[in-house]
């Protein structure tokens, strides 16, 4: 079973319009609403590939009610940690004729010392079921930076890989800890290291103490790099740029570290997934889905070695 904690979920409201811009006024249809945040839509990606899930959330107000509800109705097993605050919302605006979509996430609402301790109670109580732990999202304002990395030693401890997707100190100091992938994009990897080049600052973390490094680079595919084999470099792509919503595709491609660390595959195999499930997100109309055709698009993405 894959576990996700999601620290700071959201409720992700999606509008679609054509003609986005400063100072228009357009009709749209209602939005899509669902449950979200990176862990989420980690979450909902793995259940999609018929893998088993569970998502440790904290929950707290009338969206806390609402995602709750959401994830009940989407068959995603979790584990909810009530808290004081109100569940943030984040804001997808998808403009279909530029073909981007401009997101606005709200930052989230500090956590109380006490559950902070309940939702970390709740990610050990779940280890033993684990195959793989996934820590993955922002952190709600004031909670410690060594949150990451405390459930990353716990799991280590227990004998489960675990795969982040954070940025700055949290993102260190998770390597610090021994996770076993990190997964940023270049601009978290340039916001936590300083580094512009995807090579550069995947060896600084590395360096500090991450087992491997997969810095995803959107239409250009992803870079690997493995602590075993720290000089070799692995670019991975598809030939063909794709046309969609990207919010989600990082969350797609983390889904896909977390279910090959869980299966013990290659390095080639985790690759070839991750870049045609973050691809088979872009195609999906809402971020933490799939478009059908995700395995057959393995088969394309192509390899270079360095």
């Amino acid at each position: 079973m894959i576990v996700t904690v999601t620290p700071n979920p959201a409720i992700d409201v999606t509008y679609r319009a054509d003609g986005l811009g400063p100072g228009v006024s357009l009709r749209v249809d209602a939005p899509a609403v669902r449950a979200g945040g990176k862990g989420v839509n980690v979450a909902r990606v793995v259940r999609q590939t018929g893998r088993p899930v569970l998502a440790v959330v904290t929950a707290g107000g009338t969206a806390g009610a609402d995602l709750l509800r959401d994830l009940v109705a989407s068959g995603i097993r979790h584990q909810a940690v009530t808290v004081a605050a109100e569940t943030r919302r984040s804001l997808a605006l998808v403009d279909g004729a530029a073909g981007d979509t401009t997101i606005l996430n709200e930052r989230g609402s500090h956590l109380t010392g006490a559950e902070v301790a309940a939702l970390r109670a709740a990610v050990l109580d779940g280890l033993g079921a684990a195959a793989c732990l996934v820590i993955s999202g922002s952190l709600p304002p004031g909670m410690p930076e060594n949150f990451p990395a405390d459930l990353v030693g716990a799991a280590r401890a227990a004998g489960v890989p675990v795969v982040v997707d954070a940025v700055g100190p949290a993102l260190f100091a998770a390597c610090a800890a021994g996770a076993d992938l990190v997964k940023p994009n270049l601009d978290e990897l340039t916001a936590t290291t300083g580094a512009t080049d995807p090579v550069a600052g995947g060896r600084a973390l590395l360096d500090a103490g991450a087992r491997r490094v997969v810095v995803t680079l959107g239409g250009d595919g992803m870079v690997a790099l493995d602590g075993a084999r720290p000089d070799e470099v692995v670019r991975a792509r598809l030939p063909r740029a794709l046309r969609g919503n990207p919010t989600g595709a990082g969350d797609a491609a983390v889904a896909a570290a977390a279910v090959s660390l869980a299966e013990a595959t290659s390095t080639t195999t985790l690759l070839r997934r991750a870049v045609a499930w973050s691809a088979a997100a872009v195609l999906a109309p809402l971020a933490g889905e799939l478009d059908p055709g995700y395995e057959g698009l393995e088969r394309d993405v192509e390899l270079t070695h360095h």
